[in-house]
């Protein structure tokens, strides 16, 4: 019988990774039915890591991206998940336990899954109380062994990591290869020997493309038994992103895996869908910042073939800046040179401006 490999789209590590900023809720919500479309997505990482702090930073209300952006998921069948840093929740130090066990259920009730633990030090004690937080908010709960190489960071390292994990409780494994520089036989016997362990853990792969292990990665630990495998899709794929779909199914299905179709219409949607988003977001920027004790808004925008860069004073309602140029470096350039900041150019201002968002 062929072994069956499942696929998630890390929709949310793809942008992060791509350093492409973050899609608002609308374009969430406008994507959503043709990734449902292309009918090869068992999951999709839909929160979690930077993800909501950049919607905080940009002026939108994570919990309600969060609520818009997995409902047309849940209502397709498809699991939603999340990174989560274990005792820094979603943020980059020390979280109480008790917001910790909120955080859980409010995730949950938001339409999150799975939630993803991982712990860069690969301490399985800032990971394990994690789990219990998770079953008590009714979430399914994934723990990462972070992959790295050294002569510290053996096999017998990580199963041993992977025993603790499993006798504490987690349901799910993920091999978090987050720099993509596991070696592939090497991994391919971490997920044979966590198998060993516990026959029925579901164990997902996470990979990087950038080093170039990672479909050499992909292969190996999928016939060692991986029933997931995270990938990507253009233009956010490859680089410093994930393996494409379209890449690893074909790949897994020469190899004699069952594995999805994919509708390649549907893909194609998603992809020009993706790159009108970049364009509005690298093409259109909005950004409201205060400089000296006045609000300013720095705006860009294309009509037809013209890109026009604005830069106002709220407080005043002034135009300080305008140009408009088939060429959008043309605008950039000039804005630069601008003196507008009391006789300033925006680097020389730029230790007293404070972004309010944007």
């Amino acid at each position: 019988m062929e072994k069956e490999v499942k696929f998630s789209l890390v929709f949310r590590d793809m942008w992060q990774s791509a350093g492409k900023y973050v899609p608002r809720v609308d374009q969430l919500v406008k994507v959503a039915p043709a990734i449902i479309e292309m009918g090869c997505f068992a999951r999709v990482e839909t929160n979690g890591g930077g993800f909501e702090q950049v919607n905080l930073l940009f002026g939108e209300n994570p919990n309600k991206a969060v609520r818009e952006w997995t409902k047309p998921f849940h209502e397709a069948g498809i699991q939603t998940h999340m990174l989560d840093r274990a005792l820094n929740g979603l943020r980059m130090s020390p979280v109480p336990a008790d917001v910790r066990k909120l955080f859980y259920k409010v995730k949950k009730a938001q339409g999150t899954d799975i939630t993803r633990t991982f712990c860069g030090l690969n301490d399985v004690r800032n990971i394990i109380p994690s789990i219990g937080y998770a079953h008590d908010a009714g979430m399914i709960s994934q723990c990462c062994l972070c992959i790295t190489y050294s002569p510290v960071h053996t096999v017998e390292y990580y199963l041993d990591m992977a025993k603790k994990l499993i006798e504490a409780g987690c349901d799910e494994i993920c091999i978090k290869d987050m720099a993509g520089i596991g070696r592939p036989v090497f991994l391919g016997k971490i997920v044979a020997g966590i198998k060993q362990i516990k026959k029925d853990i579901t164990i997902q792969y996470h990979s990087h493309a950038g080093p170039g292990f990672n479909m050499a990665s992909i292969l190996e630990v999928c016939k060692a038994g991986c029933d997931y495998v995270d990938v990507g899709m253009e233009p956010l794929s490859w680089g410093t992103g994930h393996a494409d779909v379209i890449s690893v199914q074909a790949m897994l299905k020469d190899a004699g895996f069952k594995v999805p179709e994919i509708n390649m219409q549907a893909y194609m949607k998603v992809r020009s869908l993706i790159q009108e988003f970049m364009d509005d977001l690298a093409y259109n920027p909005e950004m409201e910042f205060m400089f000296r004790g006045e609000r300013y808004m720095i705006s860009g925008y294309l009509t037809r073939d013209q890109y026009t860069l604005e830069l106002c004073n709220i407080d005043t309602d002034s135009m300080l800046f305008t140009m408009t140029s088939a060429f959008r470096d043309e605008c950039v350039s000039a804005f630069e040179k601008a003196r507008v900041f009391d006789k300033q150019t925006i680097s020389e201002a730029e230790h007293e401006i404070e972004v309010l968002y944007g």
